[in-house]
C-alpha cells in the first residue's frame, strides 16, 4: 500500500512546475528527478538491488540512442533521422578502448541489428559491456521507433555503495499529469525492490534540475 497519496504527489509535481515556469525560468528544458534516501541497508553485506520500469511517458525526449545498423537497419535510420553506426564504422576503431568509450560516452543507450549483436563482442571488445551499455536486441519486424521510444521510457534503479539513488521522471515541458503518473509509477516500483518495502524508504524528494526539493515522504 502506497505511504504517499494521490493529493501529495500532485502537490509536489505542481510546486515543481510553478518555480521553474515563473519564479526561476531557465534557457533550458530541465529534466524533473525523483530523488530517494534509503535505510535498513547495510550496502557491505545486504544483497544490491536492480531493477528497470517502463513508464509511461517520455522523461528525457533528447536521450541519445545509436543503433548498430545492418544494411536494412541503416536505410530505416537514414528515413526516420536515428542515429547509427555500421560494422565498417565500429571495426575502423580496432577494438581501441579510448575510441570504444568514447562511443560509450556519446550515446545514453545502443539496439543492434539482430544479425549483429552477436559479433559486437568480437569487434568492439568488452568496452561497451563494461560501460553498462550493450546493445538491445532489434528485429527487422520490430518498429525502431517504438524501440527507441521504449529504451526513453525505461529507467533503472540500482543499489550502489550509497544509499541514495536519483532517476529521471519526467521534463518541465511535460503535462503536469504526465509527470504524475511517471512518478507514482517509479515510486511503486522501487518500492517493489526493496527488502522490506516502504520500511526501507527514509526519503523521497522530487526536484527540477535548478530547483528545491518538494518531499514526498
Amino acid at each position: 500500500m502506497s505511504k504517499v497519496s494521490r493529493e501529495v504527489y500532485v502537490e509536489k509535481v505542481q510546486n515543481v512546475l510553478d518555480f521553474s515556469r515563473n519564479e526561476k525560468k531557465r534557457k533550458f528544458n530541465e529534466t524533473v528527478e525523483l530523488q530517494i534516501m534509503l535505510k535498513g541497508y547495510d550496502s557491505t553485506k545486504d544483497k544490491r538491488f536492480s531493477g528497470t520500469v517502463k513508464l509511461p511517458h517520455i522523461p528525457r525526449p533528447k536521450m541519445k540512442i545509436c543503433v548498430i545498423a545492418d544494411a536494412k537497419h541503416i536505410d530505416v535510420c537514414q528515413q526516420e533521422q536515428i542515429p547509427f553506426k555500421s560494422v565498417e564504422e565500429l571495426k575502423k576503431l580496432n577494438k581501441n578502448k579510448k575510441l570504444v568509450k568514447k562511443l560509450a560516452d556519446e550515446f545514453d543507450a545502443f539496439l543492434a541489428s539482430q544479425a549483429l549483436i552477436k559479433q559486437i563482442p568480437r569487434i568492439l571488445g568488452p568496452g561497451l559491456n563494461k560501460a553498462g551499455k550493450f546493445p538491445g536486441l532489434l528485429t527487422h519486424d520490430d518498429s525502431m521507433t517504438q524501440k527507441v521510444n521504449d529504451i526513453k521510457q525505461t529507467i533503472k534503479f540500482q543499489m550502489k555503495k550509497v544509499l541514495t539513488l536519483g532517476v529521471a521522471v519526467g521534463h518541465v515541458e511535460m503535462e503536469h499529469g504526465d509527470i504524475v503518473q511517471n512518478t507514482v509509477t517509479a515510486v511503486n516500483f522501487l518500492v517493489s525492490l526493496l527488502k522490506k518495502n516502504w520500511q526501507n524508504v527514509k526519503s523521497l524528494n522530487i526536484k527540477s534540475t535548478m530547483g528545491p526539493p518538494q518531499r514526498l515522504f
